[in-house]
């Protein structure tokens, strides 16, 4: 006889759970009812029961529901978890009744069942609940993954995140830190008195980013539209309506490009605006919400990511882009004049440039290669070329760099922001010029926002801006290797392919 492959074993399961699902119809009627009324949760019983001794019985009656983890002698013991933890289920003829114990032969690994009875303790210290009451609450046709290892394939977790969270409590554990985490950016941002708004995701014209951007049509409008790439420009014209003088949304943001540990073509920020405010407040900022946020999960600032102690404790290193780029290469970009002398400057060390780079793209240029990597712990890098930054306010005697900083850790930049730019003038002058070299790049969709220009002539007052990515964030504090590992329903190839 040959071996039955593991897709025929996983046909048979199935039927033989499908004839299980027929026979319930018939023995009880409704398998899939549509509710059912708990007493309490596994872990609230846990609580409550925390002081009872081994092998007590109480004669306190309750209600569980759950999943069914496993089974052992022949269902006489069954571990039920719901979404707070586990119960062990007793089943015995001196304190079953026989309609209760008939299901025991029905119920397989994966179903969903209600048990009501008494409260007890066994002599080995696990916590029971002595089943007087069975109720089927939704029949698995399925087979549960391997309970010990869990899914290990990591398409089949990413692509069925429900099987992935059903056996893998690290993977459970860490969507719950998420949860807790965004949470915890709302509480600091609202203390900080910050207002949470909403801006639109459909867009007319997108902008606020350099990237290129998911398109659709709008039948009723008879229009072309974009899904967001940045909340930025909506946000700064709320700031211009004077709703607040703090505004922030956590949002969500889609670039159609690259897929890989770090980057999902739908993404989760934090991007915020602050009146009367410049860059050196946006980094206190960031200091304190990435301290509070590791506090609150860890009540410690350190926070351990593979092999590293990363410490969200401020204040942080900062260093100027060109002072970090000469002390890794020797190269002065402040003592360079013109874009030939950068280009040729960064030949010399070795690098390769394209022939149109600018001074500042090829200060960014080396930065990204030789430094960026290097910044383990918390650090913010300030002082960007002018070149790639068109929103930020230009450097006090230095006009070739602007009051921006990017944060990174783990090598990773996880926070970006700037002294806004507000002069309505040089924001169009600077726009218009984006907006020619997106052209000459192939962009033909990309337009003017004049309304953003409109509202910015109306008068933006002086400000500081952030942008934080959320699930970088989120996977430092949680080591997370992948930002697939972070977000629920990552975006996945067609099965087929």
């Amino acid at each position: 006889m040959t071996e039955k492959t593991e897709t025929t074993l996983s046909s048979d399961v199935s039927e033989v759970r499908g004839q299980k699902l027929a026979i319930l119809r018939e023995k009880i009627g409704d398998v899939y009812p549509a509710h059912f009324h708990r007493t309490m949760t596994n872990a609230e019983l846990a609580e409550k029961y925390a002081d009872l001794e081994a092998d007590v019985e109480t004669q306190d009656e309750v209600t569980v529901a759950g999943r069914v983890y496993s089974s052992r002698n022949s269902g006489m013991f069954m571990d039920v978890r719901d979404a707070s933890g586990k119960i062990q289920i007793f089943s015995h003829k001196d304190t079953t009744p026989e309609e209760a114990r008939d299901l025991l032969p029905l119920i397989d690994l994966g179903d969903i069942i209600g048990v009501t009875g008494k409260v007890r303790r066994t002599k080995r210290g696990e916590l029971t609940i002595n089943a007087e009451k069975i109720t089927m609450l939704t029949k698995s046709l399925l087979p549960m993954p391997e309970k010990w290892h869990g899914v290990s394939d990591v398409e089949i977790r990413y692509r069925k995140r429900h099987l992935d969270i059903m056996t893998n409590d690290e993977s459970k554990l860490r969507f719950l830190q998420r949860s807790k985490i965004i949470s915890g950016v709302r509480r600091f941002m609202e203390g900080e008195g910050f207002l949470e708004v909403e801006t639109p995701m459909l867009q007319t014209v997108y902008g606020g980013a350099t990237a290129d951007p998911f398109k659709t049509f709008h039948n009723t409008l008879k229009m072309d539209m974009y899904l967001r790439i940045a909340p930025e420009l909506f946000l700064k014209r709320t700031l211009v309506s004077g709703l607040s003088d703090k505004v922030y949304e956590i949002n969500r943001n889609f670039r159609n490009e690259g897929v890989s540990t770090r980057h999902n073509p739908e993404f989760t920020m934090m991007e915020c605006y602050w009146a009367y405010a410049d860059y050196e407040d946006i980094i206190g900022l960031v200091e304190r919400l990435t301290e509070t946020l590791a506090l609150s999960l860890y009540g410690s600032t350190e926070v351990t990511f593979g092999d590293k102690v990363i410490n969200f404790k401020g204040p942080f290193k900062r260093v100027p882009m060109p002072d970090a780029v000469k002390e890794a290469t020797g190269i002065d970009f402040l003592a360079i004049k013109t874009d030939e002398e950068a280009r040729a400057a960064a030949k010399a060390a070795g690098f390769e440039v394209e022939k149109d780079w600018t001074w500042g793209e090829c200060l960014a240029f080396i930065f990204e290669e030789k430094v960026e990597g290097t910044l383990i712990q918390p650090s913010h890098v300030t002082h960007f070329p002018k070149d790639i930054s068109p929103f930020a306010k230009e450097v006090p005697g230095e006009p070739r760099l602007v009051e921006r900083f990017e944060s990174y850790c783990n090598a990773w930049e996880i926070a970006n922001a700037f002294s806004e730019l507000n002069d309505p003038e040089e924001q169009r002058r600077r726009m218009v010029e984006q907006l020619e070299q997106a052209h000459a790049r192939g962009e033909k969709d990309k337009q003017l926002d004049d309304e953003f220009l409109d509202a910015i002539d109306q008068g933006m007052p002086p400000a500081g801006g952030l942008g934080i990515g959320i699930d970088r964030l989120i996977m430092l504090l949680t080591n997370a290797p992948s930002i697939r590992d972070v977000i629920l329903f990552p975006a996945r190839r067609n099965k087929a392919d």
